[in-house]
C-alpha cells in the first residue's frame, strides 16, 4: 500500500471515529464541586453553550458544602472527579488514601476578599481576634491559614479560627452581627456586605503575589488511566468554555444574572481577567497549595508528582486549541 493510501485510510479512520463519537449515547460523569461561585458560573456557562452535549458528555454538577464531604464522595466512587477544593483532594495522595492526579488547572488566583469588622484596619490588627471558615479541612481553612502567614501571623497562635459551616450567608451573617470578626468572603457577595458598613476590605486576594491552584480537575489515576478519551473530552469542552466565558461575555452575563449575580457585568470582567486560556497545572501554583496543607506528609510533597499534563499536551498537538483562538 502507497502512503497516499494509507494517509487516505487513517483520514477515513479518524472521520469514522470521530462520527461514531458524535453518534454515540453522551458518557456520564460525575463532577464534584464546592463553593458556589466562580466554579458554578464556568460550568454553567459550559452547560449553557452545549458544550458538554458536543463532547457527547452528559455531565451532572453535584455541589457539596465542604471539600470534606467532596473528598469522601471521590474516594467511594460516588462521583468521578472534583474541579474545586485544590488542597483538600491533593491531600488524599500526600496522606497515601487515594492515588490522584490534577490534570488541568483553570485559575491561580484567588477570587476572594477578606473582610474584619471595624475598626480593624490592617492585618495586624487581627491578632486575637475571630476568623470563619466553612470547616477544618476545607478550602477555606488552608486560604486563611496560607494569608494569616503572608500577613506574618500565626495562624495557630495569632488568631482563632472557628467553623461556620459550608453555608456562605451564616459566614456572612456572623461577621455582618459582630459574631466573628474577619472572614473570607466570595466576589460576588463583596458590594452587599461593604453597603452595611459593618466591615472593612482588607484584601482583594487577586492582587496579591501569590501563585496559588484554586481551581482544577483531579480524578483518581486508575480512572484517568481507564478512561483517557473520556477525559479528554471533558477537557476539550472546559477549554472551550474558558475561551466562550472570555470571547463571549454576553452568555457568561446571562448566567451570572440568572444565578441572582448583582452586578453580572463586573463578576464576569473578573472571573475573566483570572481565567487560563490552556489550563495546565502550573506546578508552582501546585506546590504552593500543597505547602498550605501544613501536614509533615504534604511539605515533603513535590507539585511534579501530582501533575498529569499529557491530555492537554495531546489536545495542543492536534491544533484544537489553535483552531479555537482562530490561528
Amino acid at each position: 500500500m502507497g502512503h497516499l493510501s494509507r494517509t487516505l485510510l487513517f483520514s477515513g479512520l479518524l472521520s469514522i471515529a470521530a462520527s461514531a463519537a458524535t453518534n454515540a449515547q453522551p458518557v456520564s460523569l460525575k463532577m464534584g464541586y464546592s463553593g458556589a461561585g466562580v466554579a458554578q458560573s464556568l460550568y454553567n456557562t459550559i452547560d449553557r453553550a452545549g458544550l458538554w452535549a458536543k463532547n457527547s458528555l452528559d455531565v451532572k454538577s453535584i455541589y457539596f458544602n465542604s471539600g470534606a464531604l467532596t473528598v469522601q464522595a471521590l474516594v467511594g466512587g460516588d462521583i468521578d472527579l472534583t474541579d474545586s477544593n485544590i488542597p483538600t483532594m491533593l491531600n488524599l495522595k500526600a496522606a497515601g488514601v487515594l492515588d490522584v492526579r490534577m490534570i488541568a488547572g483553570w485559575m491561580n488566583r484567588i477570587t476572594l476578599s477578606f473582610l474584619a469588622r471595624k475598626p480593624i484596619k490592617a492585618p495586624a490588627d487581627l491578632k486575637g481576634k475571630k476568623l470563619a471558615i466553612s470547616r477544618f479541612g476545607a478550602s477555606s481553612d488552608f486560604v486563611t491559614r496560607m494569608l494569616m502567614r503572608y500577613w506574618k501571623l500565626d495562624p495557630e497562635k495569632d488568631v482563632t479560627i472557628i467553623q461556620s459551616g459550608g453555608n456562605d450567608a451564616l459566614r456572612i451573617a456572623a461577621l455582618v452581627a459582630g459574631h466573628i470578626d474577619g472572614a473570607l468572603i466570595g466576589t460576588y457577595e463583596l458590594p452587599k456586605i461593604l453597603e452595611t458598613g459593618c466591615c472593612n476590605n482588607l484584601a482583594d486576594l487577586e492582587d496579591l503575589p501569590i501563585e496559588y491552584a484554586r481551581f482544577g480537575v483531579i480524578v483518581p489515576t486508575a480512572s484517568l488511566k481507564a478512561r483517557r478519551e473520556v477525559f479528554r473530552r471533558y477537557l476539550e469542552a472546559l477549554v472551550e468554555g474558558i475561551h466562550i466565558f472570555k470571547t463571549r461575555p454576553e452568555l457568561p452575563i446571562a448566567v451570572l444574572k440568572k444565578e441572582g449575580i448583582k452586578d453580572a457585568e463586573g463578576g464576569q470582567k473578573k472571573i475573566a481577567k483570572v481565567l487560563i486560556d490552556f489550563p495546565v497545572p502550573d506546578e508552582k501554583a501546585v506546590q504552593t497549595a500543597l505547602d498550605s496543607i501544613g501536614t509533615p506528609k504534604a511539605k515533603l510533597a513535590q507539585a511534579k508528582d501530582y501533575i498529569d499534563a499529557s491530555l492537554l499536551e495531546e489536545i495542543k498537538k492536534s491544533g484544537f486549541f489553535e483552531r479555537l483562538q482562530g490561528r
